[in-house]
């Protein structure tokens, strides 16, 4: 009999715990019921403390706030980011249903406290912003049809990146091409070939003295360590200043035969070896292209030829890295 009663008295309790949570589930569903009838979820939106308004789904605002942060607002494709220190921040609540949310509004505020950073490239000129493109293809076009019109500036121009908060305005590859070209200077002979460029290196205009072959070049060969360029022709003929200058040897000189010697200032000089005769003494100031001496072969030679030497500060250079003989 005493089991009998405990099983009614759990019975009994747990119909009572069943009535309980039914009760309660519906009073639940009411509330729900009457919240949705009037109330819609909503989050509120502040940033940087400041009340922004509300939002109708988080997750929907951040990932527009992303893609903004991502690529900007715009279809222009030198955006390269969008720098926005801090994010909005969020909090459930609930909504009466006659309220609008603000998307829009929030999302034009939190764009606007952004940083828009801008990604193209300068063409430089001696390490000077002189032009921009907006894609480094297009830079490299117009280094490479510089280089195609052997421009006498090619060395110093230059691609350089640039991130920054301003777009400039950029310039097309013909416009750019076209005003950064330089030409070299050349000269020309009489016969009209091609004899000299424009030597940067030196600062100095230089033509070749006498056209004629090249017989030896400069640099090691078999019996020595030759200093210059020898360029041979007939016997007699005129050999000419290279540059302008002050004659400072006019003289017989050992190996070198009847040297003439000019000095271009700055350290450079000029040799013309092996002469026949001399048409200029030594302190007289002569001009580029102006007579020197007729070629001959006096002191060590094998023939009649000009022994060409550009020196600069008392060392030989090769020639040929500053005219274009016999090339």
């Amino acid at each position: 009999m005493r089991n009998i009663r405990r099983v009614k008295k759990v019975v009994v309790n747990i119909r009572h715990s069943l009535r309980a949570f039914i009760l309660g589930s519906v009073a639940v569903f009411l509330i729900i019921a009457i919240l949705a009838a009037f109330y819609k979820p909503a989050y509120i939106v502040t940033y940087n403390g400041e009340f922004l308004g509300y939002c109708s789904s988080k997750s929907k605002m951040q990932e527009r706030i992303n893609t903004y942060i991502s690529t900007g607002n715009s279809t222009n494709q030198n955006i390269a980011y969008v720098d926005i220190d801090t994010l909005p921040v969020y909090s459930l609540t609930f909504l009466k249903k006659n309220i609008e949310t603000s998307d829009e509004e929030i999302y034009s505020a939190v764009a606007s406290a952004g940083i828009t950073y801008y990604h193209y490239f300068a063409v430089q000129l001696d390490d000077e912003d002189k032009y921009y493109v907006s894609k480094y293809s297009e830079a490299e076009q117009i280094i490479n049809d510089l280089k195609a019109k052997d421009s006498k500036n090619i060395d110093d121009i230059k691609i350089a990146e640039r991130y920054d908060t301003k777009l400039e305005e950029f310039t097309d590859i013909e416009k750019c091409v076209s005003e950064l070209y330089e030409e070299k200077k050349v000269y020309v002979t009489e016969s009209g070939t091609l004899t000299s460029q424009y030597v940067e290196r030196l600062g100095l205009d230089m033509i070749e003295p006498v056209s004629g072959i090249i017989t030896s070049r400069f640099g090691i060969r078999a019996r020595d360590n030759h200093k210059g360029l020898d360029i041979a022709n007939s016997m007699g003929t005129t050999v000419r200043a290279s540059a302008a200058g002050t004659v400072t040897c006019a003289r017989y000189s050992g190996g070198y035969g009847n040297l003439v010697i000019i000095s271009h200032g700055n350290g450079i000089q000029t040799y013309y070896g092996h002469n026949s005769k001399f048409y200029v003494t030594e302190g007289q100031y002569v001009e580029q292209g102006e007579p020197l001496a007729a070629m001959g072969s006096t002191g060590i030679s094998t023939g009649p030829h000009c022994h060409f030497e550009i020196r600069i500060n008392g060392v030989a250079q090769n020639p040929q890295n500053y005219l274009f003989i016999g090339r």
